[in-house]
């Protein structure tokens, strides 16, 4: 785009929008047939810290005939000069417009960029509404979790995919290559494939209450449940990802180490969808560790995975990686890891120990609530494991606890107070930072049908926090309600959200996740001129013989053991990882087996996660 340069000087941070990073792939346009626009719908240097949007880039850009660039939600000073001057939203390798190429794929991660996946499309000068688009536009894909209840964005999305994309991203591209330029044919082809979601090939109907009573294939090609596509083995992870010109939140190299979790916590999504686990090998990480650092000179690399501590022989591959990185000078991070006596011994092997900021998650403050919540870490392993940090010369702390829980107490939100209070006397030396969140009902988890607790219950709560920390002199950081119910209501909504979508945008919500720009007031406005309430999304319990939303979504994990979960939270029952125990049968020893009994020994050693 010519006009580009013109236009820098007026936004801030142009580099967001200039490209040319250092090993971003730039493909001759006009001679390579597929051409794909991968876009993360927040600003560039939180998709720049996107891990999937990362492994698609490496994958697509392998394919000769396939070009895959990037485009990020534009920040409000650059929508602004793109809007004056009449110019479309562009990718950053080409500066072409979005709107040349054949297909743009979102990650969605976060219910609250879903008005900026419309404000994208909207600048790149494509009709959001899908059925507005025609043979002319680019076909609209998306993925992440959020597409595990995909129904509030059917409106604006043309085929989903349902789950890990590393595969059918592949066998999509057939499709695309046998039926370009024939949009309905394309959409029926794909709908063939494991874990492709069409929505428009779908018809829901509703009860007089307002719940979903049936959610029917309308099409031959449509089947009448999507399953979650899973891939058996980790493929190589990207080693010359693409280096930004501008910090990005998390600036670092990252290795997925391994894949799903089988600790069980009943709240987390991602603990439920990203099973079974899959770890990779040693040696493909200690590969990557090096590739990381030759092709793009990143001082430290950090070790993803849901809970890193649970990768078979942890401690052998960190002595092995802690020899390699001393003798390059990188620095090793573990995120994701357990608040038990065993992460300290976990810390010490890591060649760089610079004391930054311990950050862990108890959740809860009392053992009950953590019971409650197959989180059950002892209250005496806490302060052990604390005690042992403080002991080592660390010195700053942040804390992560959550608010509205089930069966939640005011003696249980009172035991948080008692235990930052035993944590800060453990050698008034910590700096503590104590931050809060309010319970997310997600789909696909044990609490899926729980009602998220309302603002005026939450609020005596943080009041009880905000007494009692400020007299332990501890920072304390809380949510904003009417942001949590937002996100509870998009999270569990059904496809009438779609136009709730659609309002909320057009009166004028953008970057809802980021606090300056949310307007609880426009997002209420948007629902009441839809004839619908938040309330009914967020703050319902649902009976468990209720039809949810994402009914035909199969993620894997059974309805019938998310509803043993479900039993067992309100009885305060633990459930072990059944990657030390027995198998707990929710649902992925049929997928297991089916791949033993055609692939045989995987690379990487996967986790029972049943």
């Amino acid at each position: 785009m010519k006009d580009l340069d013109r236009i820098l000087h007026q936004v801030s941070k142009p580099a967001r929008y200039a490209g040319g990073e250092w090993n971003s792939s730039t493909k001759n346009w006009e001679t390579t047939p597929l051409r794909f626009a991968l876009c993360y719908p927040d600003v560039y240097e939180i998709g720049m810290s996107n891990l999937a949007v990362s492994i698609l880039y490496d994958i697509l850009n392998r394919q000769p005939d396939v070009l895959a660039e990037r485009v990020y939600a534009p920040w409000v000073d650059m929508e602004t000069v793109l809007r004056e001057q009449g110019l479309p939203l562009f990718s950053l390798e080409s500066r072409h417009p979005l709107k040349d190429f054949d297909v743009i794929g979102f990650s969605l991660g976060y219910e609250l960029t879903y008005t900026n996946v419309l404000n994208i499309l909207d600048l790149a000068q494509i009709p959001p509404l899908s059925g507005l688009r025609d043979a002319s536009c680019p076909l609209v894909v998306a993925g992440g979790s959020c597409a595990l209840n995909p129904e509030p964005m059917a409106d604006f999305i043309d085929l989903f995919v349902i789950g890990e994309g590393e595969e059918v991203i592949l066998e999509l591209l057939d499709v695309l290559r046998t039926c370009r330029g024939n949009r309905e044919e394309l959409l029926k082809q794909a709908a063939r494939l494991s874990g492709i979601y069409v929505p428009a090939f779908y018809e829901v109907a509703y009860k007089a209450d307002g719940t979903v009573e049936s959610i029917t294939p309308a099409s031959p090609e449509a089947r009448p449940r999507i399953h979650r596509r899973i891939v058996t083995e980790l493929p190589p992870p990207p080693s010359r990802p693409v280096v930004p010109y501008v910090e990005m939140v998390h600036d670092y190299g990252s290795i997925e180490i391994q894949r799903g979790c089988t600790q069980g916590c009943r709240f987390c999504q991602a603990g439920m969808i990203y099973r079974p686990v899959r770890e990779r090998p040693q040696e493909e990480i200690l590969d990557a560790v090096d590739r990381l650092s030759r092709n793009c000179g990143f001082s430290e690399i950090s070790l993803l995975s849901l809970s890193t501590g649970d990768y078979s022989n942890i401690e052998d591959l960190l002595a092995r990686l802690a020899q390699k990185c001393r003798a390059d000078r990188i620095a090793l991070s573990l995120p994701s890891l357990r608040l038990d006596t065993a992460t300290a011994g976990l810390v010490d092997l890591l060649p760089s120990q610079r004391k930054t900021t311990l950050t862990f998650a108890p959740e809860a403050g009392s053992e009950r609530l953590r019971r409650v919540i197959n989180k059950n870490i002892p209250e005496e392993a806490i302060l052990d494991t604390l005690a042992g940090f403080l002991h080592k010369g660390w010195s700053k702390l942040k804390l992560y606890f959550m608010l509205g829980l089930p069966s939640e107490t005011v003696d249980d939100v009172h035991s948080i107070v008692e235990l930052v209070a035993r944590i800060s006397h453990l050698g008034r030396v910590f700096r503590l930072h104590v931050s809060t969140s309010i319970l997310i009902p997600k789909p696909h988890t044990p609490c899926q049908w729980l009602a998220q607790e309302t603002e005026d219950r939450l609020l005596p709560k943080f009041d009880i926090l905000k007494r009692g920390l400020r007299q332990q002199r501890v920072r304390l950081s809380w949510p904003d309600p009417g942001t949590s119910q937002i996100e509870a209501a998009l999270s569990r909504g059904d496809r009438r959200l779609g136009q709730v979508i659609h309002h909320a945008w057009r009166l004028g919500s953008k970057f809802d996740a980021w606090s300056e720009f949310f307007d609880y007031q426009k997002w209420l406005d948007a629902f009441a001129q839809c004839g619908l309430d938040p309330s009914f999304y967020a703050n319902r319990e649902r009976p468990l013989e209720e039809t949810l939303p994402w009914e035909h979504i199969d993620a894997g994990v059974t309805p019938d053991f998310l509803k043993r979960e479900y039993r067992k939270l309100w009885h305060e029952e633990e459930t072990p990882d059944c990657r030390r125990e027995e198998c707990h049968a929710c649902g992925l020893q049929r997928w297991q087996d089916s791949c033993q009994q055609k692939y045989g020994e995987t690379k990487g050693r996967a986790g029972t996660a049943q």
